[in-house]
Formats: C-alpha cells, sequence, structure tokens
C-alpha cells in the first residue's frame, strides 16, 4: 500500500477545524451530532454485539476489540466505545479536533489514542483493527472508492466497517441544507456539499467495489415534533447508516 494517494479534501478539513473547539458543546455547531449521537450508538453498539457475539449487558462488553473511529472529530463516538472496553484509535485530518479530543478524554478518565492522521496513513503504518466507524466522513472526502479501500485494509479479516453519510435526494437538500444550515442555524453555512451526497445504492456499490461486503442499511430519522432520532428499516431519505464485512 506503499504510495497510495491521500483522499483528504484540505477545503472540508479546514471547515471543521475552524469548528473544533465546539465540540463538546451541547448546544454549538455540533448540536446536531449530539442530537444524533444516542440513535448512531444503538446501531454501532447492536452490530458490534451481534457480528462479534457480545453481552451488551456486560460492563464492558467490547473488551478486547479494537476499534478505529476515523474523522473522529472531538470523540463523540470514540469516548462510548471506550467506556464499552474498547481499545480505541481515534484518527482525524483536522489538527484542531485533536489536542481538543485529547483533553476531554483526560478530564472523563478515559485512555484513548487520538491521533492527527488518515486512513491511507494508518495503511501505511500497517494498523489492523477488529471495527472501523465511519461516520458522516465519506461525503467529505476527495475519492470515495480510495478511502473506503482505505478502511477496508485497515480491517482484519471478519472485520466490521460501520459507515454513515447523507442520502442525495431533493428531500436531503431541504433537511441537510436548506433546514440545518439556513433555517435552524446548526451548522455554518458551506458545510455539506449537496453534490457530494450518496445514494444507498451507490454506497453499497462502492463499497463492493471497495472489497467489502455490505450486510446491513438503516435510515436515521429525525422527529421535529419529538425532536428525537430513530432507526428506520424503511426510510433512509436524508441520514442513513451501513454495516459491511471485510471477508474472512
Amino acid at each position: 500500500m506503499q504510495g497510495q494517494r491521500s483522499t483528504v479534501d484540505t477545503a472540508e478539513v479546514a471547515k471543521f477545524e475552524a469548528m473544533a473547539a465546539e465540540w463538546w458543546d451541547l448546544n454549538g455547531k455540533f448540536k446536531p451530532l449530539h442530537m444524533l449521537n444516542p440513535c448512531r450508538l444503538d446501531y454501532i453498539t447492536s452490530q458490534i454485539a451481534g457480528e462479534f457475539d457480545r453481552d451488551l449487558a456486560e460492563a464492558q462488553p467490547f473488551k478486547g476489540l479494537r476499534i478505529l473511529d476515523i474523522g473522529c472529530g472531538g470523540g463523540l463516538l470514540s469516548e462510548p466505545m471506550a467506556r464499552l472496553g474498547a481499545d480505541v484509535v481515534g484518527a482525524d485530518a483536522a489538527a484542531g479536533n485533536i489536542p481538543v479530543a485529547q483533553v476531554h478524554a483526560e478530564q472523563s478518565g478515559l485512555e484513548i489514542d487520538y491521533r492527527h492522521s488518515t486512513a491511507e496513513a494508518l495503511v501505511e503504518a500497517g494498523e489492523q483493527f477488529d471495527i472501523v466507524l465511519n461516520m458522516e466522513v465519506v461525503e467529505h472526502v476527495a475519492s470515495p472508492i480510495d478511502y473506503l479501500t482505505a478502511c477496508r485494509a485497515l480491517l482484519k479479516p471478519g472485520g466490521l466497517h460501520i459507515c454513515s453519510t447523507l442520502n442525495r435526494n431533493p428531500k436531503s437538500f431541504m433537511m441537510a441544507i436548506v433546514g440545518a444550515e439556513h433555517v435552524m442555524r446548526w451548522l455554518p453555512k458551506g458545510t455539506h456539499e449537496w453534490s457530494k451526497f450518496i445514494t444507498p445504492d451507490e454506497l453499497f456499490d462502492l463499497l463492493t467495489r471497495a472489497g467489502l461486503e455490505p450486510v446491513d442499511r438503516k435510515g436515521f430519522v429525525f422527529n421535529p415534533i419529538a425532536w428525537t432520532w430513530r432507526l428506520s428499516d424503511r426510510d433512509l431519505s436524508v441520514n442513513y447508516v451501513t454495516a459491511s464485512l471485510k471477508p474472512a
């Protein structure tokens, strides 16, 4: 894998680096992720427990599992994984996110290996993981197929890859860009580019071409009345998540 070209989009990295200090502000620019996080965790933990035969009722059900949270940001997913007993590496291409994540982990009494790095750099370093969490990142990279191929290379045989992103259709434009960026102002204008959104069928095709075996997909559906998110087997119209495996 030496000489693999970078999939980092420097303009996209700069957007998130500018917001780094706000990762743990529940009412700041990452409020949508804090609201979505319980739903994401429900999906992630159930997929890991099912694939690796773990009992979520135990105190540290993921003990012995090595997890990569690629595009970790401030650690919103890395920290719960560490609390569940996993050996967690959190990597982000935005250098400014790493000290924010490190400080918060220390304050929380958690040991997490945070690194300013990319998927390609981790591949070249020979890193291997049981699980790769790839949440809300693929729509921000320069080449999704090269990026997903790197994620596959980071998995041990039989490893689990969980990837979430945004569908591309008129509804997602209205919800994720007009609604979240212009009306609610949850995110700075320009955070997302609708043309980079990926349909579920396109993502399944990309995952397959990258050498992974897609096994599941579900939607994250927002209820504006209850102000909560839920998982859906049918509604993948805006936010959705997939699970795939690296052949053993």
